[in-house]
């Protein structure tokens, strides 16, 4: 198997799919001063972008909780 390969199916793989959820929950830092900074500066618009980016990363998570899930139904010793 090439290197390349390997890299490719990294993303298929429990380790990629931790470090996914990882950078995706690290994300919602962002949003939260995303919220915060809105919020002092009563900027409505960027508060609904904030609401819209949380759907995302929330969204994200379920999506990549739910390959985690998929993932581990194929090993064995899970049952």
């Amino acid at each position: 198997m090439s290197t390349l390969q390997k890299a490719k199916g990294f993303k298929k793989s429990k380790t990629g799919t931790y470090l996914s959820i990882g950078t995706t929950a690290f994300g919602a830092i962002g949003v939260a001063k995303q919220v915060k900074k809105a919020r002092m500066e009563h900027d409505t618009l960027r508060l609904i972008d904030a609401a819209v980016s949380a759907a995302a990363i929330i969204t994200g998570l379920a999506l990549l909780y739910r390959e985690l899930k998929r993932l581990g139904d194929d090993d064995v010793l899970l049952g």
